[in-house]
């Protein structure tokens, strides 16, 4: 039997544990694989009635998890007060990620999904990363850049630039970044997703892709080399594309991925397609993750109102992206 994933707890003032027990609840009707839950029994039983039970390693959830959801203890510093950070648990919240970083690279866990974290109260403790990606990379050993894949049914979208203000993305844009992500995506497609000829798209960052420089010349200064240097490696792309016009059914079907240049260039078309079903993959580290495209919703924490299907999509594609790479890994 396939080894379980592993959830981590996020931040135990958001809705992270919530739509896990929800998940767990409906295992059945998404038909989902045998997961855990590294958190503190004694607030988890807080917020949710559902069975748990707590074991040693990560294998024993393969046992329990039909009629419990197994957890993985890790006491927490402070009683959270839903819809409220605290700074006191940062230490803990990425001790679970850590915990699921040494299982992955231990090969005791198939994938490790994500729950949502604060960023700003794990800063006020001492977090140095713009956020769960990079702090991945930085575990995992990775020099190279912080991929972000946003998946929906009918688009993967990944920004070239992430968290940085809307002046700051002409300045971080650059042909040899856009080759490097290039590469990572083609990769990933075939290994995580199974597509043997991948095709890429390129967004343009100015309008009407910079109308032949009048609107901004970083199309054919910076993106286009990029373009052609991509296509003389072999690999399947094609751009700098409007933006405006890329995301309409018919332009989908042309493309498996593109890069965005921008944060919400991507984040708008993912969350406008399918906003409950959005799920965060990190592409180009030697173990799966995968996160719900949310944040901890403090505003509705505790109440049970959070929707859980980008939690269960997440660890649905988790699943599926550990098959193929395990499929992948057998034919060489």
């Amino acid at each position: 039997m396939e080894n379980p994933i592993a959830l981590t707890m996020g931040d135990p003032a958001g809705v992270g544990i919530e739509v896990t027990c929800t998940a767990w609840k409906k295992r059945h009707e998404h038909r989902l694989p045998p997961f855990f839950l590294i958190a503190d029994p004694e607030h988890v039983n807080s917020l949710s009635d559902v069975p748990l039970q707590i074991i040693d390693n990560p294998n024993q959830a393969l046992k329990y998890f039909g009629d419990a959801l197994p957890i993985y203890e890790v006491k927490l510093n402070s009683s959270p007060i839903m819809g409220q950070p605290r700074t006191a648990n940062g230490e803990v919240i990425l001790f679970s990620v850590e915990l699921a970083v040494q299982w992955a690279k231990a090969g005791d866990i198939r994938a490790i999904v994500t729950n949502p974290i604060h960023k700003a109260s794990l800063i006020d403790c001492g977090f140095e990363y713009p956020g769960h990606t990079e702090y991945l990379a930085y575990l995992a050993g990775i020099t190279g850049p912080s991929v972000m894949m946003l998946k929906v049914p009918g688009l993967r979208a990944i920004p070239l630039t992430g968290h940085v203000s809307i002046k700051s993305v002409p300045d971080e844009v650059s042909t040899d970044r856009i080759v490097e992500f290039g590469e990572i995506i083609y990769d990933s497609l075939i290994k995580d997703f199974g597509i043997s000829q991948p095709r890429l798209a390129i967004a343009a960052l100015n309008p009407h892709a910079g109308e032949g420089g009048n609107f901004g010349d970083e199309e054919e200064k910076i993106i286009n080399p990029a373009v052609f240097k991509l296509q003389n490696m072999g690999i399947e792309c094609f751009g700098p594309a409007p933006a405006d016009t890329l995301f309409h059914e018919e332009a989908r079907a042309t493309y498996d991925a593109v890069i965005c240049m921008y944060h919400d260039q991507a984040l708008i078309p993912v969350k406008t397609l399918d906003f409950h079903r959005g799920v965060n993959v990190t592409l180009g580290l030697p173990f799966v993750r995968t996160s719900p495209d949310h944040g901890t919703a403090f505003d509705i924490a505790g109440t049970n109102q959070a929707n859980p299907l980008s939690l269960i999509s997440a660890i649905q594609t988790a699943s599926e992206i550990a098959e193929n790479r395990s499929k992948a890994d057998g034919y060489k």
